[in-house]
């Protein structure tokens, strides 16, 4: 029998009525929404902003195919919630029940000049609605073994070593940092500056110290 394609959304696959099972068909039974670059399958709730990503998301309905187009309602965006504001009193003596009187800002529906408020009382208000975050706990340091190969972060210096040949000698580094300005480069910490680059990376460390592998920490 020969072979059609089957409309079920999400699966487009060929098949022929004689060969057509329960559970073969992979399909969404609802359309999608759209809505800020956001793209949703409303029946499953699975979404993406890339569209090709979307269009691949699996069905998530089984059943049998079908030759008949779904019949499903528009991609529909979704709604956005309103937005309330409080509606400023008609009458000028309610200035104590406006909250921008009440807060000190300027309030055209009672007069230009709002009504004082404490300096502590607002820097108490502000300083209640900043949100600190906590100090974060210092990184712990990874433990190495002595003897694996680790590369050297010291500027001018890039080298493989291990920590059991590490000493107070074992790296000739830069502790200053490069200087360019008007096609000059240098280390400001030796004072030594060259016109081409070749000879900026060329230039000799002017210290000594240990190897580092991590000199953020």
């Amino acid at each position: 029998m020969e072979k059609v394609r089957c409309q079920r959304i999400g699966c487009d696959a060929m098949f022929s009525e004689d060969d057509n099972p329960e559970g073969s068909c992979t399909y969404h039974d609802a359309g999608p929404k759209f809505h800020d670059g956001m793209k949703e399958w409303s029946c499953c709730k699975k979404r993406s902003h890339d569209f090709s990503l979307f269009l691949e998301i699996p069905g998530c309905k089984t059943g049998k195919h079908t030759t008949e187009k779904p019949v499903l309602a528009k991609a529909t965006a979704i709604p956005k919630q309103p937005v309330s504001f409080p509606t400023p009193s008609a009458n000028g003596s309610s200035k104590d029940a406006c909250l921008r009187c009440r807060q000190g800002f300027f309030c055209s529906d009672h007069g230009s000049h709002a009504r004082e408020t404490p300096k502590s009382s607002v820097s108490a208000h502000v300083e209640s609605s900043l949100d600190i975050p906590e100090p974060q706990p210092p990184k712990a340091k990874e433990i190495v073994d002595i003897n694996q190969p680790q590369t050297c972060k010291n500027k001018g210096c890039g080298k493989s070593f291990k920590e059991k040949d590490n000493h107070a000698t074992a790296c000739s580094y830069h502790p200053g940092p490069p200087v360019f300005h008007d096609r000059v480069r240098g280390w400001k910490c030796c004072d030594v500056h060259v016109n081409e680059f070749d000879e900026f990376m060329s230039i000799p460390p002017c210290t000594k110290g240990w190897h580092n592998p991590d000199p953020v920490s």
